[in-house]
This record gives C-alpha cells, sequence and structure tokens, in this order.
C-alpha cells in the first residue's frame, strides 16, 4: 500500500473520521471512532495512526471539517462541512444533485451544482428530532438496536402516527402508544416517517431535484432510505462510504492544494 497523498479530517459532533487519499484521489485507507471529549487529542492519534498504517511517506497535507475542526493541529486548512460534503460527493460519484446529509446531531441538504460546488444549502442544528440522535434516544427507549430499527419499519404492517417534531414530545407520544398496546414495529414505523418527513422538508427548500444522494450514518438505515424514496418519487443513491463523505471531500481538497 502506498503512502498518503493527502489526510482529511471530519472532526464531527458524534464520529471523527479520517480519510487517506493517493495522488489520483482514490481511497486508500480512513478510520472511524465515536468522538471523545479530548477531540484534539484523539483526531491527531487517528492522524498519526492512519500515516503509520500506510507506511514512510512525507507528512501528507491536511484539510480539517466538522464542528470540531479548530482542534485539528496541523491542518493546513480548515474548511465547512458544506463545502467538503459538496466535494466528497462529486468526487466519488462524479455528478452533482442534491444532498442529505444525516448525522448524530444535524442534518443537511446541500444542492450541488455539476462542478462539485455548492449552490444552495439548510441545515438543521437545533433540534436532534431530524438527526440520528433521534432514532437512537427513541431506540433505546424502546428497547431496539439502532441496527435493527429499519428492517423493523418496513416489515411493519401498519404504522403509528408520531406527530411530534420535538424529540422530547415525540417521547411521550410513545410511551402513551405504549401504555395503549400498540405494535411495537407500527411505532418504529412511524417514527421513521417522522424523521424523513421533516427531512424531505428541509430539503425542499433547496429545490429538491434528482439525483437524490443520501450521506451519514443514517444513509445504512433501510427504512429510511426506502421512505425518502417513497416522500420523494426519486431513487436515492448512496456514495461508496456514506459516513466518509465530508471527510473524504476534505481529503480531496487537501490534494488539490
Amino acid at each position: 500500500m502506498t503512502g498518503a497523498a493527502a489526510i482529511g479530517v471530519d472532526a464531527g459532533s458524534t464520529t471523527c473520521k479520517v480519510v487517506a487519499v493517493d495522488e489520483t484521489g482514490a481511497l486508500l485507507a480512513s478510520r472511524l471512532e465515536a468522538t471523545h471529549p479530548r477531540l484534539e487529542e484523539q483526531a491527531a492519534g487517528l492522524i498519526t495512526a492512519l500515516v503509520g498504517d500506510l507506511g514512510p511517506v512525507e507528512p501528507p497535507p491536511v484539510v480539517a471539517t466538522g464542528y470540531g475542526r479548530q482542534l485539528v493541529r496541523g491542518a493546513a486548512r480548515r474548511v465547512t462541512e458544506i463545502t467538503c460534503h459538496a466535494r466528497g460527493v462529486f468526487g466519488a460519484l462524479g455528478h452533482g444533485g442534491t444532498l442529505v446529509d444525516i448525522g448524530g446531531q444535524d442534518a443537511k441538504a446541500i444542492r450541488i451544482g455539476e462542478e462539485g460546488r455548492p449552490i444552495d444549502f439548510a441545515m438543521n442544528d437545533k433540534c436532534a428530532a431530524g438527526t440520528g440522535r433521534f432514532l437512537e434516544h427513541t431506540a433505546g427507549r424502546l428497547g431496539v438496536a439502532v441496527a435493527d430499527l429499519g428492517p423493523r419499519a418496513l416489515g411493519a404492517t401498519a404504522e403509528e402516527p408520531i406527530s411530534s417534531t420535538c424529540t422530547v414530545f415525540a417521547e411521550s407520544e410513545i410511551i402513551s402508544l405504549i401504555g395503549r398496546g400498540a405494535d411495537l414495529d407500527a411505532i418504529i414505523r412511524g417514527l421513521h416517517r417522522s424523521l424523513v418527513g421533516r427531512i424531505v422538508a428541509m430539503a425542499r427548500t433547496v429545490g429538491l431535484g434528482p439525483p437524490l444522494i443520501l450521506s451519514g450514518g443514517v444513509a445504512l438505515n433501510p427504512g429510511v432510505r426506502a421512505m425518502m424514496e417513497e416522500a420523494t418519487g426519486m431513487a436515492v443513491i448512496l456514495p461508496p462510504h456514506p459516513q466518509l463523505t465530508g471527510a473524504y471531500g476534505a481529503a480531496l481538497i487537501a490534494l488539490e492544494g
């Protein structure tokens, strides 16, 4: 394996991602960990480990993005998540479109032009109800593994509507539904519908149009993907590594100088 030509770091609120690319922009290796309280040391350790895995090489340029990007030591540049996600999608897929990125603490909708630059964007970073934390929190309340939520939503034969767009109020609805003996899978399906409705409404503000691209950890949830296709009438495209889109874009920006 050849040495890294550039490194991208996405220091997110819930996960820290580090990506190495070669001189052609191909992804060589990556590391992903749950974000630690001491993010500065964590990011430095991940970079050192990744570069070490790839063999002796001159220190490659590093670009940092994410909410903790100012804490990434040695970064040549610190670039916004919007720009890095747009560049990462374009680099991975070769075209623009509407990107919906659903992370642990926020969600973004970005309209990406054919040159890989963001044309418009909208962001929800104030309320957990449109993020992965919404599913994680409610999974804990229901006693269901997060990885099982999507399949159970798809397998449900009924649906219990969740009208609240606030995580706290949605939890109250869930407790009420459980108390009435509602089917657990029907509740899970309703939770997915609620999240997708909020996300699609945000995406429409940037001019939702095909191709529709989904990234972030929640992109791995088949229930969310299926309901987004149903709500929009568009096929959902996933980049090769949905959780690494921002870090990959940062690495490409580092490579380009």
